[in-house]
Order: structure tokens, then sequence, then C-alpha cells
């Protein structure tokens, strides 16, 4: 229980921030990953306070991609199958990495730290496929 109340916790500072208008990997997170009735949307998980004013927009966008990997990463975790919840909560996951690899692309300015990014962004893209078929194979 103290585990998921860290979860919740960490998952409302990612859930208070902005939205930005950075454009986020088109790869969409399975239906069959997510709990049912379980609306993040309607999940009040304000922290006020929070300094996202002084944050500069490389900061909101990766901050933004991992509101949406911590709210797909709930999702999976409560899945009752303990091989669906790993499979759910890793392609959430490698979502996560493929943000963070999208906003060094866009903002970083190191050619190798770039190439690292191109690199991230090509293998988690594999495996998030490899590992949706799972889910659309296995999961009822």
């Amino acid at each position: 229980m103290k585990t998921f109340t860290s979860l919740a916790l960490c998952a409302a500072a990612f859930l208070a921030l902005p939205s930005t208008t950075f454009a986020q990997s088109t790869m969409a997170y399975p239906e069959k990953c997510k709990s049912q009735g379980m609306d993040m949307s309607k999940t009040d998980m304000s922290m006020d306070g929070m300094p996202t004013g002084e944050m500069t927009d490389y900061q909101k966008a990766s901050m933004d991609g991992m509101k949406n990997m911590g709210m797909n990463m709930m999702q999976g975790m409560m899945k009752k199958d303990a091989d669906v919840s790993f499979v759910c909560g890793m392609i959430a996951h490698h979502m996560g990495a493929i943000s963070m690899s999208e906003v060094e692309l866009k903002y970083g300015d190191n050619d190798e730290a770039k190439q690292m990014a191109q690199k991230v962004i090509e293998a988690q893209k594999k495996e998030i496929e490899e590992m949706s078929k799972w889910v659309d194979k296995e999961v009822k």
C-alpha cells in the first residue's frame, strides 16, 4: 500500500503540470492495457506551488511526456494478471523513453546525445510493437 501511495503522489506531480504543445509520439497505449473504472482524467491530483513558470520549454515538454507515461503505467499496474501488468507497464515505460528522446531531438544541441536519442526511439518502437502484439494475443 505504501508503494502505491508513493506512486500516486509521484503521478500527482506529473498530472499537475500544464500540457505543452510539443508533439508527442504517435504510438497509442493499447486499450487492453487500460484498467476498467480507472478514469485518470477525472482524478484531482493537483500540486499547488509547483514552480512550472520557472521551467524551460524542454523541461515542460519532458514533464508532459512523464505525465502521460505515469498515467499509462498506473493503468497497466492495476491489471490483475502479473504478466499483463508487467508488459503493459513496460509499454508505458518505453513510450516515456521515446517521449524523452523526442524532446532531446527537438531541444538538444549535442550531436552524440541526439544520435543516442534516435537509437532509443528506433529500439523502443520495435519493442513496443512486439509487446503490443503480445497484449493483443494474450489479453482477453
